[in-house]
């Protein structure tokens, strides 16, 4: 495969990468969107508490605080834009115990640092009103009115799809292995950096330093970035890998960070359990984790979740028997009214733990390189406005930009045929008749959606289920996996043999019944 050559690189197409992916779209630029496995949203991203933080949870004048209430600012524009279902219902951190209450007050007044609006505490009498369910001990609240639910894989997805309609390539089942600087490399491996602070570019001792200087600083950089399928070239790159950032980083010779993946297990309850709370409902936290959440969801379940644990391996989405107990056991003290009848599934999730704050740093030593790295919670919240603060670090790196006058902010959502009355299914019938072929009972999903989410780009099990929500269903897809494998395979033109649940190495099938049989 031959060489080609970009403006700009994003490295990882999660939330961020892809969020940073559609605000470059905007602009007169070659860009090339970079991900290692077989679709958007399939890293960090897809297991996560689907939460729009407010804000108040950060400390004043970290780049976690200011990006976190940028970011949550702008998510009810974008989502309309990207007809993603986005919901304002606001949070809860709840008081149950006496000691609870100056973190409250703690609280409240970090997030009127930060600038988030709203914010008041709750007595007694209005939280039992607000929230029937809520454990009887609980008797007071911190209420933020401004934070709300999303669907992650659904807005990455939505992004990834807008800023291709805008002209952003994008390379999936591509792994970045190697980075060469077309020119002198550093000869000192700084674990400092020049870190773009909210105020100025110089920062607080612990976040941000002016890096000594090296013996080289490159000049109008160009990078040959070698992947698992060619050669790409690009005058500037934006390395926002999630787990991988640190691995990333060290091939362009910037180090000073390491990535800890920390593992977080969920149980997700039925829709009929949807409406046991009808906000997002923290308990009070603790000086490392916002603590067991009970959530609900933009399509009427329940997300119960998640623990923490630290790992070494950054692949590890076990679940476990004790992991799941203590997520229940936490949920149950906010919400005694959960049961495990309840729950129709478990997952785990990654977080990319690089430090106290965000990493989004340009560098001296390496110009035109990008670090959007040890993006952890609140990182969905923040991501809109992270897109905006590399926008502007890039163009401090000398990247020239000239507005699209055709760029086009809006991007259709495939129509469900779940969420559309009766009128308008008789006439979605008439109009394809695919439309009346439920191809999964459980959330139904018309034959003619699922096509459309290949059209579209899904290739996977997976990639339809983000896309349409096939296998979400109490039977997590027992009746219509076999379906969505057929459908896959005869829309691809391949084997049913060669249709993955993710992508790599997860085929489904490995032969037919009757050529096993020739084995007895």
């Amino acid at each position: 495969m031959g060489k080609e050559s970009y403006d700009l690189a994003i490295v990882g197409a999660g939330i961020t990468g892809t969020a940073i992916a559609r605000e470059l779209s905007q602009y007169n630029l070659r860009v090339v969107l970079i991900e290692k496995e077989a679709d958007v949203s399939f890293g960090t991203t897809k297991g996560n508490s689907a939460i729009v933080h407010a804000g108040f949870d950060d400390q004043p004048g970290t780049l976690k605080g200011k990006l976190c209430r940028e970011g949550n600012a702008l998510y009810e524009r974008l989502c309309q834009e990207l007809e993603v279902p986005f919901k304002g219902i606001g949070s809860l951190v709840v008081a149950i115990r006496k000691s609870d209450e100056p973190i409250l007050k703690e609280l409240l007044a970090r997030g009127r640092a930060n600038n988030v609006p709203g914010l008041e505490i709750w007595d007694k009498e209005t939280l039992r009103k607000e929230e029937p369910n809520l454990t009887s001990s609980a008797f007071a609240a911190l209420f933020a009115p401004t934070a709300g639910i999303v669907s992650p894989h659904e807005l990455t997805i939505a992004l990834m799809e807008n800023a291709r309609d805008n002209g952003v390539e994008v390379r999936l089942e591509t792994e970045v292995v190697e980075i060469r600087i077309h020119g002198p490399r550093p000869t000192v491996h700084s674990p400092w950096s020049i870190v773009h602070s909210p105020q100025s570019t110089v920062h607080s001792p612990q976040s941000t330093v002016h890096s000594p200087q090296s013996k080289f600083k490159i000049q109008n950089s160009k990078f040959k970035i070698q992947t698992s399928r060619g050669m790409i070239e690009s005058k500037f790159v934006v390395n926002a890998a999630g787990l991988y950032a640190d691995k990333i980083s060290r091939m362009v010779g910037i180090g000073g960070f390491k990535i800890t993946p920390a593992k977080g297990e969920y149980l997700l309850g039925d829709k009929e359990v949807g409406n046991l709370v009808n906000h997002v409902v923290f308990p009070t936290p603790t000086p490392t984790s916002k603590g067991i959440v009970v959530v609900p969801t933009v399509d009427g379940n329940l997300i119960l979740g998640p623990n923490e644990k630290g790992l070494k391996d950054k692949s590890n989405l076990s679940t476990t028997k004790e992991g799941q107990e203590e997520v229940f056991r936490g949920a149950q003290k906010l919400v005694p009214r959960v049961s495990l009848r309840d729950v129709i599934t478990s997952f785990a999730g990654l977080r990319a733990r690089a430090g106290d704050d965000f990493i989004i740093s340009a560098y001296p030593e390496v110009k035109g390189f990008i670090n959007v790295a040890g993006i952890k919670s609140p990182g969905l919240s923040a991501a809109p406005a992270i897109a905006k603060y590399v926008l502007r670090i890039l163009q401090e790196e000398g990247l020239s930009l000239k507005k699209k006058k055709e760029f086009n902010p809006l991007r259709k959502k495939i129509i469900k045929f779940s969420e559309v009355s009766f009128e308008e299914r008789v006439k979605l019938i008439k109009r394809d008749s695919d439309y009346g072929l439920i191809v999964c009972r459980c959330e139904k999903v018309s034959l003619a959606e699922v096509k459309e989410a290949i059209r579209r780009g899904a290739r996977t099990l997976d990639g339809i289920k983000y896309r349409v929500r096939c296998g979400m269903g109490r039977c997590q897809g027992g009746f219509c996996g076999p379906r969505i494998i057929m459908i896959l395979a005869k829309e691809l033109g391949i084997s049913p043999k060669e249709i993955t649940k993710k992508g790599k190495d997860s085929k489904v099938l490995l032969s037919k019944t009757k050529e096993l049989r020739r084995f007895r």
